[in-house]
């Protein structure tokens, strides 16, 4: 319990930052079911436990003192991601300086799933957005003239006779992207698939959110053409986001399904 107490003394300015962020930015708004979700992993293996040797593996206090350096390297450089990433690094210390090395193991998948409720560096996030895009605009464009849509592009600008359109990070696929991988982990990890088919089927998560969201910006730039700028403001716009990663999630579950399918065929 004294443990427990001083690691919420320690990391309690930095854990309500972090959910400040949760609330304000939506491209991490799914920060608050990642801990649930990580709850749910241990929840769902919870008989397992019975089964684990609990052996207190000491080296395990040397993680701990790193993830506290960890936290302290980025208090003094007012370096967010490195403070809130060093509570993961410090859960899996103290995992295996109090439990040990099995338990650790059962705590894996946990521990790492909290990684997608830390909100990446904005630096980061510009490098992966900017040339999704870039790519999600020349799509777009390609589509939209194969339908007979006269259209132009300046970098992520889409021109059309009766509006301009700017593919924004929104459209770009991060947002959806980051969200997206958490539900195709969390999916792959719950269904009895070979670890090589729960990585495909994580990774497919990348190209359908890029695509999904494509797909997004190609609806809103056709409808512009007869519609004008109404099209892309407003309820349309929330409802084409939402839909589109409802569109996104439902693809990862088919494929998801077509993969479990294939593993009862081969037995």
């Amino acid at each position: 319990m004294l443990v427990l107490l001083l690691l919420t003394g320690v990391y309690y300015a930095v854990v309500a930052d972090m959910v400040s962020q949760w609330y304000e930015d939506p491209n991490y708004s799914h920060g608050f079911i990642v801990p649930l979700v990580a709850g749910y992993f241990v929840y769902q293996r919870r008989h397992d436990v019975a089964g684990l040797t609990l052996d207190p593996w000491w080296p395990g206090l040397f993680i701990i003192l790193l993830g506290l350096a960890q936290l302290s390297i980025g208090w003094l450089g007012i370096e967010f991601f490195t403070m809130r990433s060093s509570l993961i690094v410090t859960l899996g210390g103290m995992t295996l300086y109090f439990f040990g090395r099995q338990f650790f193991a059962f705590m894996f998948l946990p521990l790492c799933y909290l990684c997608f409720m830390v909100p990446i560096p904005y630096i980061v996030y510009d490098m992966i957005a900017f040339p999704l895009k870039l790519f999600v605009t020349r799509i777009s464009i390609a589509a939209l003239k194969l339908m007979g849509v006269v259209v132009m592009h300046e970098g992520n600008v889409i021109l059309l006779p009766m509006t301009t359109l700017e593919v924004a990070d929104a459209c770009s696929g991060i947002r959806s992207l980051i969200s997206l991988l958490a539900v195709a982990v969390a999916f792959a990890s719950c269904l009895k698939l070979s670890w090589r088919k729960k990585v495909l089927l994580a990774s497919l998560a990348i190209p359908v959110a890029i695509l999904a969201n494509a797909l997004r910006v190609i609806g809103t730039g056709a409808l512009a053409q007869y519609w004008g700028a109404r099209a892309a403001e407003g309820f349309f716009h929330e409802f084409a986001g939402m839909a589109v990663f409802v569109v996104a999630v439902l693809v990862l579950v088919a494929m998801g399904s077509w993969l479990a399918r294939g593993t009862q065929g081969a037995r």
